[in-house]
């Protein structure tokens, strides 16, 4: 939730705005909200991670910051549980989880992440979108309102989803590698459901830490319906976009962190774990 303040500034004041806002090219509402969050010693526009995709792709799924500490650094993200035990949903502040059964439940304070991703969404730009026929659509619609590849992006996308199709982890002991992990995912298909797709776009050079492109999550108003986005289509759509410019990463103390080789290459990887969709035998039937 954003707000919105009235407020009178010298003719001095006023003219560094214009002439900080002309120089750097960014706007006087972000000038002003970043001297603000600085002033007041609130996190904005910071994105705080917890581990990285390497780590994930590994099979490290020991928790290392608690629901209760991510709290304090976002309000809006994703991620998943110790053990890989669903996906993550944070949004206005509250934790949910989204298990491979189907339940959704709000997660305690007390709970484990081994990798999470969260910021304090305020909305730079907003824009209608629509109609969306399908995710790829959907993010080749949110390309167009980036303004570089070269920085984070955090979506927030609300509204009445014709389709959406999600899937949620079953939950693994650390060490089963994220595409054997995910192999037998459980797989969920709603339809005419209200709702918000929530998420991040990373870019490329940053595949070693984060989710390179597009890692989307999704909770219906109900809170009856979530997990990772694997496809959706709409009528119209209200998306909102928050930039990043600082990236904190809590790196864990764990052994088999410590002492993990993160120099191979994930990407492969990661595309078959986060964007495939894979049903296990039982799902075919």
């Amino acid at each position: 939730m954003s707000r919105t303040i009235e407020v009178r500034v010298s003719d001095t004041l006023w003219r560094a705005l214009q002439e900080r806002s002309d120089s750097s090219g960014q706007s006087i509402h972000h000038l002003v909200t970043a001297a603000l969050a600085e002033a007041l010693d609130v996190e904005h526009h910071s994105i705080f991670q917890v581990s990285t995709s390497g780590a994930i792709v590994q099979g490290l799924y020991q928790g290392c910051v608690t629901v209760a500490d991510l709290r304090r650094h976002g309000d809006l993200g994703l991620g998943t549980f110790e053990d890989l035990d669903g996906e993550m949903i944070l949004i206005d502040g509250h934790c949910f989880q989204a298990r491979s059964d189907g339940s959704i439940v709000e997660a305690t304070d007390d709970e484990l992440t081994p990798f999470a991703t969260v910021v304090s969404f305020i909305a730079d730009s907003t824009e209608s979108l629509g109609p969306v026929s399908s995710l790829d659509d959907l993010t080749s619609q949110l390309d167009g309102l980036r303004p570089s590849s070269n920085v984070i992006s955090a979506f927030k996308i609300t509204g009445t989803f014709d389709s959406v199709n999600l899937r949620a982890a079953c939950k693994h002991e650390s060490g089963t590698d994220l595409v054997a992990a995910t192999a037998d995912q459980g797989l969920f298909d709603v339809l005419d459901i209200a709702g918000t797709i929530l998420g991040f776009w990373t870019p490329s050079y940053a595949q070693s830490i984060g989710i390179a492109g597009y890692h989307l999550h999704f909770i219906s108003d109900d809170r009856l319906h979530g997990g990772h986005l694997l496809g959706m289509s709409a009528t119209r759509v209200i998306a909102q976009m928050h930039q990043v410019n600082d990236v904190h990463l809590a790196i864990p103390e764990t052994e088999a962190f410590l002492e993990a080789d993160f120099s191979g290459d994930t990407s492969a990887a990661l595309e078959i774990a986060e964007r495939s969709v894979r049903r296990s035998n039982s799902d075919q039937g």
